[in-house]
């Protein structure tokens, strides 16, 4: 699953994944519009974090 997928589960906004994670929303940005590539290992870390706090652990 990817951020973008995670983040649209949850129902977030890019605004509401900076401002729970912590994360430049321009960051955010960059990954869903394929700027920049996200880190796989942190990619992981951040959906498990979006899930978590929403209770939709898979």
């Amino acid at each position: 699953m990817t951020v973008k997928e995670a983040r649209t589960l949850a129902g977030w906004t890019q605004q509401r994944l900076s401002d729970e994670l912590n994360i430049p929303k321009r960051t955010i940005e960059n990954w869903e519009g394929e700027k920049r590539k996200c880190p796989e290992w942190a990619e992981q870390l951040i959906v498990q974090e979006i899930l978590r706090r929403t209770g939709k652990e898979e």
